[in-house]
């Protein structure tokens, strides 16, 4: 239910349009500078915190924490999934 409650805040971050600014961090990253925690938390709340993207990667990284404490080999079930889906027709046939 956690991972259902990340993604239910993405939806709603992205009917409200907001969506992470992230064109600061990726000029600090070309400029290799590097900011101290302080500066990173604020910039991230300002640009990031609570925007669709935001909320995607909660969802995941509860996803990522689950299989890690089932011991489940997350990867290699994604690679399995994908495999088996190129096997399928476009959207399985359905509308959407």
């Amino acid at each position: 239910m956690l991972v259902n409650s990340e993604l239910c805040e993405a939806l709603e971050a992205d009917r409200n349009d907001l969506h992470a600014n992230i064109s600061y961090f990726e000029e600090a990253e070309k400029s290799n500078h590097l900011m101290d925690d302080h500066h990173f938390t604020k910039i991230f709340k300002i640009n990031v915190k609570d925007t669709f993207e935001d909320e995607l990667a909660d969802a995941l990284i509860r996803i990522l924490d689950l299989s890690g404490a089932l011991n489940i080999d997350i990867q290699k079930h994604v690679e399995l999934k994908l495999r088996y889906n190129k096997t399928r027709p476009y959207k399985h046939g359905k509308n959407y």
